[in-house]
């Protein structure tokens, strides 16, 4: 089982970036998919997640209307959006696949919004 994200780098404010989770080893359809960040000195936050039965999709207050989180079942593969950074969204940025029994984090991307 693994998940590798990928798309983070250095991004202007203002900019827009597109986070990639390609899931290996489970079908990601079968699980809750997340997008969780941890900016320096920050607490993890929960960014946005998909829910496997019915699509249901959540985001933080912080990132609602920019983000936005979808699921290609036929790349098992889920991304994350992200229209008008700003600073304060650098962070390192983890998809987690979860469900009843289990969940999986993938090593992260780092994500550094700055001019």
């Amino acid at each position: 089982v693994q998940l590798v994200e990928s798309g983070g780098g250095l991004v202007q404010p203002g900019g827009s970036r597109r986070l990639s989770c390609a899931a290996s080893g489970f079908t990601v359809s079968s699980y809750v998919m997340s997008w969780y960040r941890q900016g320096p000195g920050k607490e993890r936050e929960l960014v946005a997640s998909i829910v496997n039965t019915g699509g249901s999709i959540n985001y933080a207050d912080s990132v609602k209307g920019r983000f936005t989180i979808s699921r290609d079942n036929a790349k098992n593969t889920v991304y994350l959006q992200m229209t008008s950074l700003q600073p304060a969204d650098t962070a390192v940025y983890y998809c987690t696949a979860t469900s009843l029994w289990v969940e999986y984090w993938g090593q992260g991307t780092q994500v550094t919004v700055s001019s």
